[in-house]
């Protein structure tokens, strides 16, 4: 982890225990609530994913955009965020967890926060976003709002300790 970043809580994220429902016919979990998201973090698309063992996703950032990553399985997956908002009370710390198949989460990640997720299991693992803008925009005409220092060799964003 670069000395830059020091370890801490990030405001604005947040990491939520998901609930798995369990009977007979399967299990059920909720995601996410309208009444337990501020309405700047309302979903406005959802898509799923499966990030094969040992990828790396990110890291990258958003000017505008917000992440609702849902990790339930069935691998398992590090995360890691770093706080790159200068105005923001926790600027500069880092945060990592380990969620997915044995620990379901959800994860908020505001504006601003760079964020990566890598497989750490061993089967294909399925991920869930739910962003607060729509990818391009209306129609898929505007530019795409991300900011990838994976495309940086120098990168002091780094998921590896």
């Amino acid at each position: 982890m670069s000395s830059v970043f020091r370890k801490g809580s990030i405001e604005g994220v947040e990491i939520r225990q998901l609930k798995k429902y369990v009977d007979e016919r399967g299990w059920l979990s909720e995601l996410f609530r309208h009444d337990e998201l501020a309405a700047e973090f309302h979903p406005v698309m959802s898509y799923i994913s499966v990030t094969e063992p040992g990828v790396t996703r990110g890291p990258h950032e958003h000017v505008d955009q917000a992440d609702l990553f849902c990790f339930i399985g069935p691998s398992n997956f590090k995360i890691r965020l770093w706080d790159n908002r200068e105005a923001s009370p926790t600027f500069r710390n880092v945060v990592t967890q380990f969620v997915g198949a044995d620990n379901p989460a959800s994860v908020l990640v505001p504006r601003g926060i760079v964020h990566a997720y890598r497989n750490v299991g061993s089967t294909g693992g399925v991920v869930i976003n739910c962003p607060n803008r729509l990818f391009m925009g209306e129609g898929k005409r505007e530019p795409i709002d991300e900011i990838r220092h994976e495309d940086d060799p120098l990168t002091i964003y780094r998921i590896e300790d």
